[in-house]
């Protein structure tokens, strides 16, 4: 079956239950490890633009993101072992999220993808899929099950 599949959390809903699949998967092949990634944006102080004044630390944003990134991989990584899950180890990455998914996946050489249908950025009203679910499924080399 699978021997290693990639889940990409963002603290979503749509995204633990993906990561519920993972486990399933998991229990069907006790070998398969499940990787859990967490990316977050590169927060741009320009695009923000929240004042004339420069800050004195021009990294701070990125290290709240990536503390909170941390942390939903720390979480969804002791929710896997609640439920069963044995081999699961954490990332966190910084970047466009579909594409970080993507290079990821091949890089650790994954045979799945799985990832939540909406994030914690969709609107509920838009598309059938969110953008970076849409995006994976698309450029992915191996399959992507949308959860």
């Amino acid at each position: 079956m699978f021997k290693k599949i990639l889940v990409a959390v963002d603290g979503s809903k749509t995204s633990l239950k993906a990561l519920d699949k993972a486990i399933e998967f998991q229990k069907l092949t006790p070998e398969t490890e499940i990787y859990i990634l967490c990316v977050y944006k590169h927060h741009s102080l320009f695009e923000a633009s929240l004042s004339i004044g420069r800050p004195t630390e021009m990294d701070i944003p990125d290290k709240v993101l990536s503390e909170y990134a941390k942390e939903v991989v720390n979480h969804a990584k002791n929710l896997a072992k609640e439920h069963g899950a044995t081999k699961v180890r954490g990332f966190v990455k910084s970047g466009r999220p579909s594409k970080v998914i993507v290079k990821f996946a091949l890089d650790k050489e994954a045979d799945l993808i799985v990832v939540g249908t909406r994030g914690t950025h969709s609107d509920k009203d838009g598309m059938l899929l969110g953008s970076v679910s849409h995006r994976v499924a698309s450029n992915a080399k191996c399959p992507v099950l949308v959860v």
